[in-house]
């Protein structure tokens, strides 16, 4: 298909960009059922257990959850068939924002808590002390299991080809969103440890995951800047809306990829290695 063709199903930008909030109803309500039953759960768990769930971390859950609407529902969504630099603020929240936060809600056990009773006996029970689903989970919160998901997803759908399949269809696109969102959010977890979860490798290693993963980060974002060719032709084709010329637009998505992700990745690595210093921690090891 000529890559002209792909962008004849992107939505129509309204003349004033505010306009442009859309209201996806099946994200809407997927998010809704979710802050609800975390902070009924929350609630009740932070009565006994205020140490474990302070309400900085309601907090954080629920700025992951804003953060996941705002990606999929502002004018963001409906720049992303336009602007590359766009399309990249977007995977920015999906895979840096949203999951570190809700991560740092500690979200299994109010999730679990704030379910009503009757999922609780099933079908929730039975499912959550199956075996296979244990030896999954700890599978995929495994430190190599999570880095290498995580960055692999990241790359794969950044080539050419594979971006270009998400402009011909919506469920490709949304499926995309998927993999960024439940990779990034298990690559979180093995950092964060949020409660009741215990570290599966000592806390130095988390360093050198976070710097190794902000290698590849600087990898695509470098073959994006500089490239000096356009390498997604369905934004060579798309209507221009600003005055970025489309090779401008990518190098725009390359800087943007290159400085908000380095920093998410950076910060916690470096709080690491000031908390690990101290003579505090010295004397534990």
């Amino acid at each position: 298909m000529p890559p002209t063709l792909l962008i004849l199903d992107a939505d129509p930008l309204p003349t004033n960009i505010l306009a442009a909030w859309s209201f996806p109803i099946v994200p809407f309500i997927t998010l809704a059922i979710t802050l609800i039953i975390y902070l009924r759960g929350w609630r009740a768990i932070h009565q006994t257990r205020p140490h474990q769930l302070p309400p900085w971390r309601a907090a954080t859950f629920f700025a992951g959850i804003l953060s996941l609407w705002i990606a999929l529902a502002s004018p963001i969504d409906a720049l992303d068939d336009y602007l590359l630099a766009a399309h990249m603020i977007q995977h920015f929240i999906l895979m840096s924002i949203a999951p570190p936060l809700i991560v740092l809600g500690a979200p299994t056990v109010p999730m679990l808590r704030g379910l009503p009773r009757f999922l609780i006996r099933f079908p929730a029970g039975p499912l959550l002390r199956a075996r296979w689903l244990h030896k999954l989970t700890r599978f995929i919160t495994h430190p190599v299991a999570a880095w290498l998901a995580m960055n692999i997803v990241y790359l794969g759908w950044h080539v050419p080809i594979m971006f270009e399949l998400t402009f011909l269809s919506e469920t490709i696109h949304e499926f995309e969103h998927l993999c960024f969102f439940l990779t990034s959010t298990a690559f979180w977890w093995v950092v964060l440890a949020p409660w009741p979860a215990q570290p599966r490798w000592p806390r130095w290693t988390m360093i050198p995951y976070l710097l190794t993963a902000d290698i590849v980060n600087t990898v695509l974002s470098a073959t994006l800047a500089f490239s000096g060719k356009v390498l997604y032709l369905t934004y060579e084709a798309a209507p221009r809306i600003s005055s970025l010329s489309p090779l401008r637009d990518q190098i725009a998505a390359g800087a943007e990829m290159w400085v908000l992700n380095s920093i998410v990745f950076l910060i916690p690595a470096v709080a690491l290695t000031v908390r690990l210093l101290t003579p505090a921690s010295l004397k534990l090891q």
